[in-house]
């Protein structure tokens, strides 16, 4: 399955059937934003923090507010839709490829 994920403002948006492939149970994700590679990692105890999955809609579609890591390497105003995301169990992190970095 390859997983199709949304980035704006600083905002990562998980569609219900991503989450329930790779982020069921979970309630808060690591993001980092290496070597042009945007990696979502999953929490798997609240108390190591993380960003909050929060309930975006009826659907179950999530959003995970990351906007101070997107702030901190100059992408707070980076944007794309229906990005291509894959698990790597090595990392044990759905990573996505951004392409288009020094665009924005």
């Amino acid at each position: 399955m390859t997983a199709r994920i949304c980035v704006r403002d600083g905002a990562i948006y998980l569609p219900a059937d991503v989450v329930a492939t790779y982020f069921r149970g979970i309630d808060a994700v690591i993001v980092l934003l290496q070597e042009r590679e945007l990696r979502i990692l999953p929490v798997h105890q609240a108390t190591s923090g993380g960003c909050l999955l929060k309930l975006r809609n009826a659907a179950g579609d999530r959003v995970a507010q990351a906007r101070d890591v997107f702030q901190d390497q100059d992408l707070l105003g980076f944007a794309a839709e229906d990005l291509a995301a894959r698990w790597e169990s090595g990392m044990g992190a759905l990573c996505v490829e951004l392409k288009n970095l020094s665009e924005n």
